[in-house]
This record gives structure tokens, sequence and C-alpha cells, in this order.
């Protein structure tokens, strides 16, 4: 069974972490004390927003005075506070951030909550729970009760919360504590404004799914790595061995028709920099009826037979699982029978299990100096076959032989290709290349004519430009 990472959960301050208070507090306090006959200091008692009214009000009133006033003080703060009141530059960004992650947002404040929550509806805050009224290490009950694992605040006491939460404290200097404070309160990070916490929060979900993954892989005690050469894979087998040790990792690529030629020579040498015995099983996918039919359920099969094999080799030379590439975006990519029959095999996901995305996968990988960090995405032959017509050796050999010939043409021209594809939909073929291609060199029609004739030469009888370009997958759509 897959297994899901816990869910990212961010929590915010809202007066000087998210919004510019100040002006709208200073107004809202100047209109309660022309009410209540008291020239407040108002620019001495907004120099520091952050803890409760009762604080800000009872120097300088009466004991009794003061829950009056503060109820007055909301009642008075919807007309002077809300549409004057901006959001801080970067701020529906940080938020962003954490949707980007597949997180949620809590606003955790010492703000009246349905005063908060005028400024989330009239600013459009993306925020899933509001909690109002609470301050200092009173907030931490709502951290934990809602598993926020982060909180971003301006104040010392906000600090005081996240870690009376056990939460990663994320401070912003657009509030009135220094540097200097915040960092003697404890709080683990301090950023100029919250302009800098998505590539902050990038780093940190990423360092945190690393560790998860290390954690995970050393747990294992030695794994068989599905090793096509991929981005996926190969950051899989660099992770193993830097867990494990290369003599507790085997690297296994299974040979057949479908792994096109050019891919065999860079992932052997890819494992052998990594000091990663690898081995080429022949794999007979091509014996199964139901990968040569072709149906939307092919890579069930071929997933099938390829964990089975590897299953095998794992008890034979003594290993303790078969691990495949599967990362976090695999997972809710819609159709993928081929997850489903590794699963139901016994065969362990560790990419996903940390939660690591393609992109983080891609980013970890640069950070590892992985010269496969920016390859491109390099599916199976048969993946360029659409579905419903019979996989064959003949077919995938003349989709191969195609697609170098597109490469050379599209090269030879100055036209540096990425990403590129050669469907075969039966006597016809459709020739995916990068977008940006179509509308440059492949706006001539010159080469048009010299891509059609190489793919031509390949034994098609007809042969055209996908107008909208490569699309990874771009046969599911043909599956309704």
């Amino acid at each position: 069974m897959l297994s899901t990472p816990a869910r990212l959960t961010v929590g915010f301050d809202l007066d000087m972490t998210l919004i510019d208070t100040a002006p709208g507090f200073r107004a809202t306090l100047t209109a309660l004390g022309a009410e209540l006959g008291v020239d407040f200091p108002v620019e001495e008692m907004t120099a520091r927003l952050g803890p409760p009214l009762d604080a800000i009000l009872a120097p300088h009133l009466s004991v009794d005075a003061v829950a009056p006033a503060i109820d007055r003080f909301r009642s008075l703060y919807p007309d002077h506070c809300i549409t004057t009141v901006p959001a801080f530059p970067g701020a529906h960004e940080a938020l962003a951030a954490v949707r980007r992650h597949g997180g949620q947002v809590l606003l955790v404040t010492g703000k009246f909550a349905p005063n908060a929550q005028l400024h989330v509806d009239h600013l459009g805050l993306d925020v899933d729970h509001v909690a109002g009224t609470v301050w200092g290490v009173g907030k931490a009950d709502v951290l934990v009760e809602r598993g926020a694992s982060i909180y971003v605040g301006d104040h010392v006491h906000d600090v005081e919360g996240a870690h009376a939460a056990g939460a990663i404290s994320v401070s912003v200097l657009t509030g009135g504590c220094t540097r200097e404070e915040l960092l003697a309160a404890g709080t683990h990070v301090v950023l100029d404004d919250l302009t800098e916490f998505p590539a902050w929060l990038d780093e940190h979900v990423l360092d945190t799914r690393l560790g998860a993954l290390a954690a995970d892989l050393a747990a294992r005690e030695s794994v068989v790595v599905a090793y096509s050469g991929g981005a996926d894979s190969a950051f899989l087998l660099a992770a193993a061995v830097r867990a494990l040790g290369a003599d507790r990792v085997l690297a296994a690529t299974g040979y057949s028709h479908s792994l096109p030629e050019a891919e065999r020579d860079p992932a052997r040498d890819f494992a052998a920099a990594l000091g990663v015995r690898l081995i080429t099983p022949t794999t007979h996918e091509m014996q199964l009826e139901g990968y040569v039919a072709n149906a939307g359920d092919r890579c069930y099969f071929c997933k099938a037979e390829l964990t089975e094999v590897l299953g095998e080799i794992a008890g034979r030379e003594g290993f303790r699982h078969v691990a495949t590439g599967t990362n976090a975006d695999d997972a809710v990519a819609g159709f993928r029978p081929g997850i489903k029959a590794a699963a139901e095999r016994g065969a362990i996901t560790p990419l996903l299990d940390a939660g690591l995305t393609k992109a983080q996968v891609r980013a970890a990988s640069r950070r590892w100096d992985l010269p496969t960090w920016d390859k491109p995405a390099a599916a199976c032959l048969s993946s360029r076959v659409a579905y419903g017509i019979a996989v064959t050796p003949h077919r995938l050999g003349r989709i191969e032989r195609a697609e170098a010939g597109v490469r050379r043409v599209l090269e030879g021209a100055g036209a540096a290709v990425r990403d590129l594809r050669v469907r075969d939909l039966g006597d016809r073929a459709s020739v995916e290349v990068d977008a940006a291609l179509l509308e440059g060199p492949l706006a001539s029609g010159s080469l048009r004519s010299a891509v059609r004739v190489a793919v031509l030469a390949e034994g098609f009888t007809e042969a055209d430009l996908d107008p909208r370009g490569f699309r990874s997958g771009s046969l599911n759509d043909l599956l309704d």
C-alpha cells in the first residue's frame, strides 16, 4: 500500500506579519480616544503591535474601563481599519508557496476573530482556518491541534507560541521587534519580509523530505533499485548509495525492445560513477498478451513483469527490497496502472513516501551535482504507440529510428531539441517537439518538410507535426 506523507501545515500571524495594520490601528485608537475623552499616545501604542488589546489599553485606562473600551474598539475597528489596511509585499505569494507544496494555511492571531476574518475577506487571503484572540504561548494550542509544523510571525511572543507548539519559528522584521530581539527569543529563522518566505520554504520542504528519504532508505537495510536511467530512478539510486553504501544497493535495468538503445550506455556510466553494481536482466513483456494488446492498462503488465523479475533477483542476491522511482507527482497524475502493479508485488516507493515531487527530485539532483538533474523525460518506447495498436518490436524500432532521424535534422539546422516524441498512430506518425521550436525554427516550411521526410523514411505513410508541441502522456487523451 502506498503511504501518504504528512500534509504541510503553516501558521501565520496577522498584524504586522501578513498585513500592515498600524495606520488603521492608529485611526481606530484615535476614534476611541475621542469618544472616551482620552488622549492616547497613539504612536507609542502602535509601535510594536501584537500584544492583546487589554495589554495595550490597560496602562491608559482605569481597570473598570478596559473591558468596555475593548468592546468599543472592536466595534469601531471595521469602519477604520479594514479598507485602509494593505497586505505586506509578499503576503499572497507566501500563502501561495504553502499551497504549491500541497499545504494548508492557518491564521493564528491575537486579533478578535470576526475582525481578522474581515481582513481575510477584504484582501483575499488564502487561508483555511482563522483562530483569533490567542496570544503568546496560547497560540500553541491551535498550532498543535491543527498539526502546524511552522509558525510565521513578527513578535517575540510569536516565537514563544511556535516553541510551545514544537513548531519552527520563522520571524519577519516588518513588526517592531529587531533581529537581535527575535534571535534572543529563540526564533529559528529571521527574514526581512515575506518576499523571502517562498524561497526559504522551498529549501525547508526539500531538506525535510530529503531527510525523510534518507531515514527511510537507511531503515531498509538493502535495496534493488528499478533503474531506467531517468532522472527519478537515477536520483533514487544516488540517495540509496548515500544512505546505505554502494555494497548494499543493486541497480537493475530491464532490457527489452521498449528501452531505447541511446539510454543504455549513459545509465551504465552513471551507475559506475556511483560505484554500484548494475545488472541488466532481460524482461519479457512482449510475451504478455495484455502488453502486446496495448489497451489502456499496458503499463500494468510491463511493471508487473519487471517487478517480478527484480523480486526474484533480490531474493537470490540477498537484498531486502525492490524500490521504484515513483514520485509524489506520479501518484496524483491520474491513470497510472504501472504504479498499481508494482505496489501489488511489494515494491517500495521511497520518493513518494518522502513526498518528493518531480521538481524536487530535479532540485536535489542539481544540489548533488548529478548529471541527470535536467535530463528530459524518457518514457519507454511503447508509450509512443497509440492505445489499441499492437506493440511489436518492429513498431518500437521504427519509432526509435524516426526520433533519432528527427533529432539529427533539427540539430543539423542548429535547433536544439529537448523533448521529442514520435507517436505511432498506426500508419500515421504525430511528431511532438518543444513548443518553442514550432514558433521558431520549425516555422520554416523547409525544415518542417525535412522532419517529415525523416519520419516517412522509417516506414510511416503519413507524418505531421503536432501544433500543440510536446505533452507528456498525450496519448492518454485518447483513452476516452
